[in-house]
């Protein structure tokens, strides 16, 4: 097994993302990296991508051992940048908290609601204290090209959306849902926080993927709107999964080089 002292190979992108992922990247290799944060969640795949240099990061872990509250996002997020990755892709199976975003749809979330607690999630921890902008913590040039690769496939795409972020692993409550979509949010997930916004403090763009998966439990007292069950999620997704690669390798073969001014600032 290489390590990432021994090869130090470069990437200008990163994707986290699931195991089945690792068939994307060509002449890939797997490495492992060391961090001041301890380990990252799996060895990190290094390879070819639409003609671009990627690194594919599972964050559950290839076996999936890690639940969401539990994944060690400092550490993940520092190998990237020890790799060189300029401009991340964040994929992710999320639930819709609205009638109108249906199963199978994207959703380029440009917002986030953090519900969690306890998730180690900043780099900035003195002596010097600093505060990182939140106001727009996804990358808009990203977005763009997300929405570009979408419609070019003909894909069904929502260009924007807040994503409220559960602790997890528990599902919500039908009260907690509720809650959700009376704000007016669009998407519930539990790995974008602090995911995006440690990329942002570390000047990296950041762009969300959702795959809807389901409707939540507060939208299911909707008219054409199916309870969910776990058997459904997960033959939504992997009905879905090949059309998810497709869109990632489109979004990665017309991404411009580098990051973008906005992101770098941090």
């Amino acid at each position: 097994m290489e390590t990432a002292k021994e090869a130090k190979p470069q990437a200008e992108i990163g994707i986290f993302g699931g195991s089945g992922f690792y068939q994307l990247l060509e002449n890939a290799r797997e490495i492992w990296v060391e961090t001041p944060y301890g380990a990252p969640s799996d060895r990190i795949a290094v390879g070819e991508l639409a003609g671009r240099q990627v690194a594919f990061l599972p964050r559950h872990g290839k076996d999936h051992r890690y639940p969401p509250h539990r994944i060690n996002y400092r550490a993940n997020l520092w190998a990237m940048k020890e790799l060189g990755v300029t401009r991340i892709i964040g994929p992710c199976a999320a639930g819709s908290l609205q009638p109108h975003i249906k199963p199978g749809d994207f959703v380029f979330c440009d917002q986030f609601v953090n519900r969690t607690w306890g998730r180690e999630d900043t780099f900035c921890e003195g002596p010097i204290v600093t505060h990182v902008s939140a106001a727009d913590p996804y990358c808009a040039e990203m977005r763009q090209v997300a929405q570009e690769a979408a419609r070019a496939l003909g894909y069904r795409y929502h260009e924007r959306g807040t994503v409220v972020v559960i602790q997890g692993p528990r599902f919500s409550t039908r009260a907690e849902s509720r809650e959700f979509r009376q704000h007016g949010w669009e998407v519930i997930n539990m790995t974008q926080y602090p995911e995006v916004i440690l990329a942002r403090e570390l000047g990296i763009c950041y762009l969300n993927i959702s795959l809807i998966t389901d409707h939540d439990v507060g939208v299911e007292d909707e008219p054409g709107v199916n309870p969910v069950s776990h058997e459904e999620v997960l033959r939504v997704f992997a009905a879905n999964n090949e059309r998810l690669k497709h869109l990632l390798a489109e979004v990665v073969r017309r991404l411009p080089a580098g990051r973008c001014r906005t992101c770098q600032a941090g």
